[in-house]
């Protein structure tokens, strides 16, 4: 069908603001195929991988675990802390992660070429969308967003971890409000979740499925 539409929808947000929730609610919900950038990125990382051993050679054999796989809570704590080490870490990641999106993305276009539908959608789940560069490989983005002491109390709840800490893996993104600016869609997730499926479901209906 060449007069198919394909929309690539980019979701971002930043940490603990809802990115998960909403993904796994529009597969669910409305059969949305799903491509997660953290998936790409542990896949990058796995042992036996030329990133892994990079990353091995720059810190040391303490990086990795008991079973070989990368430590990285470890990791954390050395990136979250120096921007210097955190931008070596994702230029390594990255070119990774774009590479694997793009394939695929073009894989599922590829197999639902014989799907008689007028619009094809595909949801890529990027943490980092501006940040690392991503947007060209979307149609549109919707960000989600939530009250900066809403994240913050989400983050250390989920992570365990203390304000400080959680706050300095916070400033490692772009400001959510400027996000926001970016963005086709922003979806508020202060509340409860009922109410961000309510906005989930409204922006859906906008669009032919």
């Amino acid at each position: 069908m060449s007069d198919r539409t394909v929309r690539i929808i980019g979701l971002t947000g930043g940490i603990a603001t809802g990115k998960t929730a909403i993904s796994n609610y529009l597969a669910d919900t409305y059969g949305w195929t799903i491509l997660d950038a953290d998936i790409y990125a542990r896949e990058a990382v796995h042992p036996g991988s030329s990133i892994l051993n990079s990353i091995v050679e720059r810190y040391g054999p303490s990086i990795l675990l008991s079973d070989g796989y990368l430590n990285r809570s470890e990791l954390g704590n050395i990136i979250f802390c120096n921007p210097a080490e955190r931008q070596w870490l994702e230029q390594q990641i990255h070119p990774y992660v774009r590479r694997r999106l793009i394939e695929a993305t073009q894989s599922y276009i590829s197999r639902s070429s014989l799907v008689s539908t007028s619009t094809l959608t595909v949801v890529l789940v990027v943490p980092l969308l501006f940040e690392a560069n991503m947007t060209d490989l979307c149609t549109e983005i919707w960000v989600v967003y939530c009250e900066p002491s809403v994240q913050l109390e989400r983050l250390m709840q989920r992570d365990g971890l203390s304000c400080d800490r959680a706050f300095a893996r916070i400033k490692t993104q772009l400001p959510l409000a400027q996000k926001c600016q970016k963005a086709d869609v922003v979806l508020d997730n202060s509340s409860t979740l009922d109410s961000l499926f309510m906005q989930v479901n409204a922006i859906v209906s906008r669009f032919e499925i």
